[in-house]
């Protein structure tokens, strides 16, 4: 209510962002005294049903966030905002998304847990799409128009109703980042059965919590005399699907050097969450990359000033090709493959986190197999392009760089059956070392 009051004032005069959650039940109309000024309108948590015919008065509005509201509709006045970008509508309970509700200059959309039975055609005429996240509706197929959406690099579509995989998702020259997992057609891993030491939580000593993400907490404890990390996961529907399929695929991976290994399920957690023990990732690693930034949308963003030399880049690059070997070999899309969930030490060891995005597909297809392997590569391919970029300049290593800007070339064909797979990138990647 403070925002109000201050806008009426006249104490928010021009101001480009704005933030309200107090309950709103109603669009306040206090806000188009901005309606010059605003970019960025965030009224998450409220209860608000629809918005006035007349928004489009905000021109230069480019971020609009309506999450955690009462909305059963993609308000189809949103066309008229000549410069919106990026819309976040999730957890609302939306079943009606008409033609022609979104404005082309839509980049980042997301219509996570609402209750959308289908998309309409004309999401086909976002050509500027990049990120498309709706999981956890209720979609039983995907529109044919989707192909016409060349820019799209991340989508996630778990925990829908989907009856088989969207094939026509294989063509998309830039998709790179994509999640499926939890649609009927999805098969769990014959991996996740696997048998996992069993700990009760009270034989744990929980300490600090060491991180929170979308899909859990993790913390460190000790086990035995040991220290291990321990996530609790939430239970709820994120951006990439279903926290249990990410539980399953942990189980799933296996044992590898360049990947956090599973040690134990632990069970009887005082609110009957899920958990797992993990190996505590030393406190010498820190994470590579930071998540993409409203601006850069899909590509992740480094700290100021963060340099590795090529011979580093190639050692990470490596590494990180081995994990890719390791999990594809079983069958398993990481989903997530950024900057931002790998950690490397300043030996330039280096280990891949995150499944929530991950994918199970079955063996018997090997088409289905390399098309999907081929996907991932593209996301390897921005990697690669990312650490170039972070290269010192070394007259000596001019090699080395000519060969790793070769090989992200490949990886960023925008014809995916022409990308290498894994191994040959493992491969060249050797022949580059040696």
């Amino acid at each position: 209510m403070e925002t109000l009051k201050e806008l009426k004032s006249g104490k928010l005069k021009n101001s480009t962002h704005i933030k309200i959650a107090c309950s709103l039940d109603i669009f306040p109309s206090e806000l188009y005294t901005l309606e010059d000024s605003l970019e960025v309108l965030d009224l998450t948590d409220n209860n608000l049903s629809s918005l006035p015919d007349d928004f489009y008065r905000f021109k230069k509005l480019k971020r609009l966030f309506l999450s955690n509201n009462q909305f059963n509709h993609v308000p189809k006045v949103l066309a008229k905002l000549p410069v919106l970008s990026m819309i976040g509508i999730r957890n609302n309970h939306i079943e009606i998304f008409e033609e022609n509700s979104l404005p082309l200059s839509t980049r980042w959309l997301i219509l996570t847990d609402n209750n959308l039975q289908a998309i309409p055609e004309s999401i086909g005429d976002l050509s500027l799409l990049q990120k498309f996240m709706i999981s956890g509706n209720q979609l039983t197929f995907l529109p044919s128009s989707i192909s016409n959406c060349k820019n799209l690099e991340l989508l996630r579509i778990s925990a829908n109703k989907l009856s088989s995989f969207p094939n026509i998702l294989l063509s998309l020259p830039k998709l790179s980042w994509l999640a499926y997992s939890g649609n009927p057609f999805c098969k769990k891993h014959p991996n996740s059965n696997t048998k996992l030491q069993i700990i009760s939580w009270n034989e744990l000593e929980i300490k600090e919590l060491l991180g929170e993400g979308a899909s859990g907490n993790i913390y460190k404890a000790i086990y035995e005399n040991k220290e291990v990390a321990i996530k609790v996961f939430k239970g709820d529907m994120t951006s990439d699907g279903l926290p249990q399929e990410e539980m399953d695929i942990n189980i799933s991976m296996g044992v590898h050097e360049n990947l956090i290994d599973v040690l134990a399920q632990v069970v009887n957690h005082p609110q009957n969450k899920d958990v797992l023990m993990l190996e505590l990732i030393p406190s010498s690693f820190s994470n590579l990359g930071l998540p993409p930034s409203f601006e850069t949308c899909t590509r992740d963003v480094y700290k100021e000033n963060f340099k590795l030399s090529l011979q580093s880049c190639l050692k990470i690059l490596k590494g990180m090709a081995n994990a890719a070997v390791h999990m594809h070999e079983r069958n398993i899309m990481h989903g997530d493959f950024y900057a931002h969930n790998i950690m490397i030490d300043k030996n330039d060891n280096s280990i891949l986190g995150d499944f929530g995005g991950a994918s199970y597909y079955e063996a018997e297809d090997l088409q289905m197999h390399n098309a999907l392997e081929h996907l991932e590569v593209r996301a390897f391919g921005c990697l690669i392009e990312d650490l170039l970029v972070l290269s010192k300049e070394d007259n000596k290593s001019e090699k080395i760089k000519d060969a790793l800007l070769k090989l992200q070339i490949s990886c960023l064909s925008e014809i995916p059956n022409k990308r290498p797979l894994f191994k040959e990138i493992l491969e060249r990647l050797d022949e580059i070392v040696s």
